[in-house]
């Protein structure tokens, strides 16, 4: 059996005639928790996009436990970094948890039994069975984004997308909320990917860390050479992982 879920070879997208990702080749095994780094413009949220085939590639191939992206996203549970709701909209947890199985629901149909408790059992692993009645507006930033990974967890994915979660969420929370992630990929075997502009914090719990700005450079482990780092943010970076230096390679053969 494959261990690779996801396999990119010489990747390229272009966006309004402007090549945004250049020659990407990334392969993610079964299992792994790879965090996504770079600046802002540098084509994160792009390649998660275009594994989901949201965004059609310009050349080059990309596979999805095998199949293509619109096939493969089947397996896939997605955290947008932005969800646009209004807050006063008087919808609950229990509600939202439950659209995440719309694509496993026959249209026109009432949520069926299976879908009620595998979302039960989403909200227990996220820890927020307690709100479930409770209205979306009213929990905090940190308190919504375990709700929407809840939200994608009732697809029953194998792998899990994450587009800059911590984004709205305040940093007394974010220990909790990657110990959660954490959890997932060692209880559920998942294979996880989160992009992030905090290099500091995710360098302590991610397997893999790979930088990008419309190239990827990537060595299949956390180790890094800084003259990458200054490639990709133009200018050096510190890796900090648990209070102390994280590991970055110097030029060597």
């Amino acid at each position: 059996m494959n261990e690779n879920v996801i396999e990119i070879k010489n990747l390229y997208v272009k966006l309004r005639d402007m090549v945004v990702l250049e020659d990407i080749n990334l392969s993610v095994k079964r299992n792994d928790f790879l965090g996504i780094i770079g600046p802002n413009g540098g084509g994160k949220t792009t390649l998660l996009k275009t594994m989901l085939g949201i965004i059609k590639p310009y050349k080059g191939d990309i596979k999805i436990m095998g199949e293509t992206p619109e096939k493969g996203r089947e397996y896939i549970g997605y955290v947008p970094q932005y969800v646009f709701f209004d807050m006063k909209f008087p919808i609950t947890v229990w509600e939202v948890v439950l659209t995440g199985r719309l694509n496993r629901t026959k249209y026109f149909k009432n949520y069926s039994k299976e879908d009620k408790e595998i979302s039960e059992a989403a909200l227990k692993q996220v820890e927020m069975e307690k709100y479930k009645n409770k209205k979306i507006g009213e929990l905090s930033g940190g308190e919504r984004q375990r709700v929407f990974v809840a939200r994608a967890l009732v697809s029953q994915p194998q792998i899990l997308l994450l587009d800059e979660p911590m984004a709205n969420v305040d940093s007394p929370r974010e220990k909790e909320f990657y110990e959660l992630l954490k959890k997932l990929k060692e209880q559920e075997k998942m294979t996880i990917i989160l992009v992030s502009h905090d290099i500091g914090i995710i360098s302590a719990y991610v397997d893999k860390i790979a930088c990008i700005n419309r190239k990827l450079y990537f060595h299949d482990s956390k180790e890094i050479k800084m003259d990458e780092l200054m490639a990709v943010y133009g200018c050096p970076v510190d890796m900090i992982a648990h209070g102390i230096p994280h590991r970055v390679l110097k030029e060597h053969d």
